[in-house]
């Protein structure tokens, strides 16, 4: 009983670093702007899986894989937003565009490594006419597989910063 309340305990405590509010800072309000352009990320495919069983009983298991592409989740959210989605970048319409980047920042393990790790992004956005920084946004996400995590880290930073 004892060994369980422990690894309960380190549970909880292992999984309180995800608690962790996103990180979200913008400069002007995103309002401002009606175009996002999202350069292509590619594809992450990820699964997880089991085998059990003996030579007398037979072997057995069960693998599961997802895929998530970091644009589409993006794309999806901003689009439900009221952004309009461009396949390029159009000069004339700089002043109103955003330009979206992601990428991976950080891995950190749960309990030691031993309940796998969260997976952090960060999302800028760009004004498309001066290249500044209008905003900023990173949050941790942890889930069954690789592709859960992104894509749970990706929605909770989107989040914050648009639903302040």
């Amino acid at each position: 009983m004892k060994k369980l309340l422990l690894a309960l305990s380190l549970l909880l405590v292992g999984c309180s670093t995800l608690s962790q509010s996103p990180i979200s800072e913008s400069s002007v309000p995103l309002d401002n702007y009606k175009y996002v352009y999202i350069p292509g990320t590619s594809a992450l495919l990820s699964g997880e899986g089991y085998t059990g069983g003996t030579v007398s009983t037979g072997v057995y298991g069960s693998s599961t894989s997802k895929t998530v592409n970091p644009a589409d989740v993006i794309s999806g959210f901003l689009m439900k937003k009221g952004f309009a989605k461009l396949p390029q970048l159009d000069s004339t319409l700089l002043g109103q565009t955003l330009i979206v980047s992601y990428g991976e920042s950080d891995r950190r393990p749960i309990l030691g490594g031993l309940a796998g790790y969260s997976i952090e992004t960060t999302i800028q956005f760009l004004d498309a006419a001066t290249n500044e920084i209008v905003a900023s946004t990173t949050a941790s996400g942890y889930g069954d597989t690789e592709a859960d995590d992104i894509r749970k880290a990706i929605l909770k930073s989107l989040r914050s910063l648009f639903e302040q």
